[in-house]
């Protein structure tokens, strides 16, 4: 059986890496619940049909993302990892017409696992920081 963290790890390898949607149903419990990521209406995201529909959003802005694990910490049910986010944004999948920009950012990502499945996330990504890449949001402060 795998610990917290390799189901975590997994998770973003297959999952978000290597396109491998087979496995959602096998780590992503059938009641999960993703906070910070809500759906158009505003909603949390429920569920591995609630995560494909974000999936599908990202991946489509960005056929080559790819997320890398920086950093992880596992006690008992949860798992915090500090995940860097690098893609090249060619479609239009989160609303925005494709800029061709690459972009980089980060996120916490606060994970509980029971039974190896993950039940429960809590996301914090800078969305700031990839608006910024994509010309769509200036910032001025001062």
């Amino acid at each position: 059986m795998s610990t917290n963290a390799e189901v975590v790890h997994r998770w973003f390898e297959e999952v978000w890496n290597r396109r491998n949607l087979a496995i959602v149903d096998e780590l992503l419990s059938e009641n999960s619940i993703s906070h910070g990521l809500m759906d158009v209406e505003g909603n949390v995201r429920r569920g591995p049909a609630g995560f494909r529909m974000l999936f599908d959003a990202f991946t489509s802005a960005y056929p080559d993302m790819n997320v890398t694990i920086d950093k992880t910490v596992s006690e008992g049910d949860y798992v915090v990892v500090h995940v860097v986010v690098r893609g090249t944004h060619l479609g239009e999948g989160i609303g925005v017409a494709p800029t061709d920009r690459q972009v980089k950012f980060s996120g916490f990502c606060l994970i509980r696992v029971e039974n190896g499945k993950i039940v429960e996330a809590w996301n914090q990504y800078d969305f700031m920081t990839m608006y910024q890449q994509l010309g769509v949001l200036s910032l001025t402060l001062g």
